[in-house]
C-alpha cells in the first residue's frame, strides 16, 4: 500500500480537525471532502478510524526523522571513496 508523505497527511488531519471544530454548514462538506480523502489515504473506510492510522502514522515519520538526524550528527563526517 501507498503511504502519504507526513507533511500530506499532517495538513489533512490538521485541516479536518479544523474544520469540524467550525462547525459551520458550508464546512460541513469540506469536512465531508477531508473524511473521505483521509479513508483513501489510510485505507480505511471510518474517519476516526482514518484519524487514528494517520495520527499512528505521523507519530512513527517523527520517531524516525528524530532517529535519523540523531543519527547523522552523531555519526561525524562521512567520506567516501
Amino acid at each position: 500500500m501507498l503511504m502519504p508523505h507526513p507533511a500530506v497527511l499532517r495538513t489533512l488531519v490538521d485541516e479536518y480537525e479544523a474544520t469540524k471544530a467550525s462547525g459551520s454548514a458550508e464546512d460541513d462538506t469540506r469536512a465531508q471532502d477531508l473524511a473521505y480523502t483521509l479513508c483513501v489515504s489510510t485505507g480505511t473506510r471510518e474517519v476516526d478510524r482514518a484519524l487514528e492510522v494517520a495520527r499512528g502514522w505521523l507519530a512513527a515519520a517523527t520517531t524516525a526523522d528524530d532517529t535519523t538526524t540523531r543519527r547523522s550528527t552523531d555519526d561525524g563526517p562521512r567520506v567516501y571513496a
